[in-house]
């Protein structure tokens, strides 16, 4: 049997190849959009694509799994449990019509890839349809699993969050349900060896929970010891408190990938390649419309960028940045180096913001960036913000705000920012903080464009606090 683990590190997300070494053949699980990575490693390895399969309707990335039905002719394996509106909506839909080669598959069912069995397990508490796969490689011999692919149901150090259903899409009254359903859930691990690996959907970084290791992958008895979330399944009441408390705020993009994922992502029939625009161009896009996405590094944009243009630069948190501040209905250009252009068309299909309409080099909008955001020192900030100079709002998360903040601020996540203008305050000079100053960097850029007047507090709310300045708490 072959294994590989196919890791995002911007949104700390796993997809899984696994291929029968005997028959050449291999199933990919929870790919992400741009499939043509799957497609190449296996390959390389002298294994063909012939499955894809989904662990549920993902929230924080659209699915690769149409791609690959469409791309290769995969057949096609998800979840046929959750009820009617968590069933998957696009498997009648292949381009130029007809089905897709499918399986709905319920709680035991079981199939084989080559020499490779795999079992589903209806776990719901995530989402209602959720499914886990129990792997077994009868190729070797074995007649029980060597591992389960988990999806967001158990995480190394965590499990998967039962929130969303109302924190992202809105279901009133949801969550305490499915952390009740989860809890049961969890409970069926005790039917699984301790040997048996585990090999999770998401790492340390993921929205998706909120305490996932760094570590990527376990195994099912070292969870079923360690795991925080796993030994607070024991009473219900205990686990339904514990997963609940001190969930982030779940970024808005969110919703709309639930959605897409359920009804058909987009078939993109490869990787987007947007034309490369120069300044005469890009200088008469209209920012209120068009989403200039400047990805150098914030020092450089806040000393000059074109006016309503947003700091993306490109770390981990790129994803959910942009996914929370750029609208899928929206144009894009963008400023990035050449050498990083396929990366950051990918990391945007991927959330599903595929309007790119072109690119430009850095260096050449120098003469059109006329736009800047101050940024000022925590021992300035303290004078100017007890003299009523500035309003303050503080994008951390809520549970960081409870922590402690500055005396009479605002707070809005900067992953819920855009829901959450109404609530921003003004209309005179606003200082923006989060934990380091930057989330409130790109918070800066994001409210500036709606033509907020902003300051970025250098060194966020820890510098704040360590100056011995005045906190609430």
């Amino acid at each position: 049997m072959f294994l590989r683990m196919i890791y995002d590190d911007k949104l700390a997300q796993a997809a899984y190849l696994i291929g029968c070494q005997r028959t050449g053949e291999a199933i990919v699980i929870d790919p992400e959009r741009d499939v043509d990575r799957y497609i190449d490693l296996a390959a390389a390895q002298g294994l063909t694509v012939v499955a894809v399969a989904e662990t549920h309707i993902h929230a924080d990335f659209l699915s690769g799994a149409r791609e690959m039905a469409e791309q290769v002719g995969a057949k096609v394996f998800v979840s046929g449990e959750g009820g009617p509106d968590w069933s998957y909506r696009w498997l009648d839909q292949k381009q130029g019509g007809g089905i897709y080669d499918h399986v709905a598959l319920k709680h035991g069912d079981r199939f084989s890839i080559g020499n490779i069995g795999f079992q589903a397990l209806h776990t719901p508490g995530h989402t209602p349809e959720h499914v886990a796969y129990l792997v077994t490689d009868h190729g070797s011999g074995a007649d029980e699993p060597i591992g389960m692919i988990s999806g967001d149901f158990v995480f190394v150090g965590d499990v998967g969050r039962p929130d969303l259903l109302e924190t992202a899409t809105g279901q009133t009254g949801a969550m305490e349900p499915s952390a009740r359903t989860l809890c049961e859930s969890v409970r069926t691990l005790d039917d699984i060896a301790d040997y048996v690996q585990l090999w999770p959907g998401h790492g340390a970084g993921s929205a998706c929970g909120k305490a996932l290791g760094a570590v990527p992958t376990s195994t099912i008895g070292y969870e079923r010891r360690f795991n925080p979330a796993i030994k607070a399944a024991s009473d219900q009441a205990r686990f339904v408190d514990f997963i609940l408390e001190g969930q982030p705020e779940p970024p808005l993009y969110f919703a709309t990938m639930k959605r897409d994922n359920r009804d058909g992502p987009a078939v993109l029939g490869g990787i987007p390649t947007p034309d490369r625009v120069g300044i005469d161009v890009l200088s008469t896009v209209d920012p209120s419309k068009v989403a200039i996405v400047d990805t150098r590094p914030w020092p450089e944009f806040r000393s000059g960028h074109l006016p309503g243009s947003l700091s993306f630069p490109l770390i981990n948190s790129f994803c959910t940045d942009v996914g929370s501040m750029v609208g899928g209905d929206e144009d894009i250009y963008l400023v990035v180096d050449a050498e990083r252009l396929d990366e950051v068309v990918r990391d945007l299909i991927r959330i599903g913001l595929d309007r790119i309409k072109g690119w430009c080099p850095p260096e050449e909008i120098s003469s059109a960036a006329t736009a800047t955001i101050q940024e000022i020192e925590v021992a300035d900030a303290i004078a100017s913000v007890e003299s009523g100079k500035f309003s303050v709002l503080d994008v951390r998360r809520a549970t960081e705000f409870a922590g402690g903040h500055v005396p009479g601020a605002v707070n809005a996540s900067h992953t819920r920012l855009a829901s959450r203008v109404d609530d921003v305050p003004g209309p005179g000079p606003i200082l923006v903080n989060c934990r380091s100053g930057a989330r409130s960097a790109r918070s800066c850029a994001y409210l500036q464009r709606l033509g907020y007047d902003v300051t970025n507090l250098a060194g966020g709310f820890l510098a704040w606090d360590a100056s011995g300045a005045k906190v609430d708490r």
